[in-house]
């Protein structure tokens, strides 16, 4: 669907029906927009249509769980998705173990299988601006090596990032998964793309989540990322999440293997020292 509405300004208005008084640019995708009311409204520019659809499916499935805070969305088109501004604050432990709490829910709300896309989220999405297929599987480790690894392995050597050789480093990971997976688990209701930069401190002591690769995966996942970037009062958040529900024995031991998917997806996007610490993880697990 082509968009007729050419500025940040005129998408504000139409998904909002109010009239925008003002703009201010943050970045070339990024605009905040000052309404009538006063309200200022977050206005993103997609690279394609399914861009724009996934994020916004995304949002609405993570907020539909009644969990995590999301920003609420006000619509979307092939270019454009307009959001409301989250009022930032400062990280602050209460409001950490309160995340942890509210993303264990979130998890625990589940998608109906591994990949599953959120309804109305187009199978062929994004996670950041790679590409992320969402096509369902039963068995965790059989998914997670054919749609979270080895995808983007084979994308690293099209570019020249890893080597035929390096990538059967992750082909041995992949093929000893099922006894590194550990135990079986339903598919959690992923943010997919859980790295501090998505994690807004909201200045009502209150998390909102935001630019999601959401679907159905496994949980471990949501948390390895957010360990693998630094988040504030980290220790706090996992606190918070595993009062709420624990987790399983030897989750430490399995960081490294959840890791993989957003080390290679940096690795596509942005070279060879992302691949490197791909590699050395990818190691550290074979050693295991």
């Amino acid at each position: 669907m082509h968009s007729a509405l050419d500025t940040p300004a005129a998408a504000a208005a139409h998904f909002t029906g109010l009239a925008a008084t003002g703009e201010r640019s943050l970045s070339s995708a990024l605009t905040e927009v000052t309404l009538d009311d006063g309200r200022v409204v977050m206005v993103k520019r997609a690279d394609d249509d399914r861009a724009a659809r996934a994020e916004a499916a995304g949002l609405c499935w993570l907020a539909d769980a009644g969990t995590v805070r999301v920003p609420r969305v006000h619509g979307h088109d092939a270019r454009w998705l307009v959001t409301d501004r989250v009022a930032t604050g400062r990280p602050g432990a209460e409001a950490a173990e309160r995340f942890g709490r509210d993303l264990a829910a979130l998890h625990a709300a589940g998608a109906l299988a591994f990949g599953a896309p959120p309804p109305g989220g187009p199978e062929d999405a994004y996670i950041g601006r790679a590409p992320m297929r969402n096509t369902t599987g039963p068995d965790w480790p059989a998914w997670y090596a054919a749609h979270r690894v080895l995808p983007y392995v084979r994308l690293a050597v099209d570019d020249g990032t890893l080597s035929p050789a390096e990538a059967a480093v992750f082909e041995r990971v992949c093929d000893r998964l099922p006894e590194l997976a550990g135990p079986a688990e339903p598919p959690a209701r992923l943010h997919g793309d859980l790295w501090n930069g998505n994690v807004l401190w909201g200045a009502d002591g209150h998390v909102r989540l935001i630019d999601p690769a959401a679907h159905g995966g496994h949980r471990e996942t949501d948390l390895a990322m957010l360990q693998l970037f630094g988040c504030p009062h980290l220790d706090r958040v996992l606190d918070g999440y595993r009062r709420h529900t624990p987790l399983a024995d030897g989750w430490t031991a399995r960081v490294g293997v959840h890791q993989l998917f957003p080390l290679l997806v940096h690795a596509v996007l942005f070279g060879r020292g992302y691949a490197e610490q791909a590699l050395t993880t990818a190691r550290a697990v074979l050693r295991q």
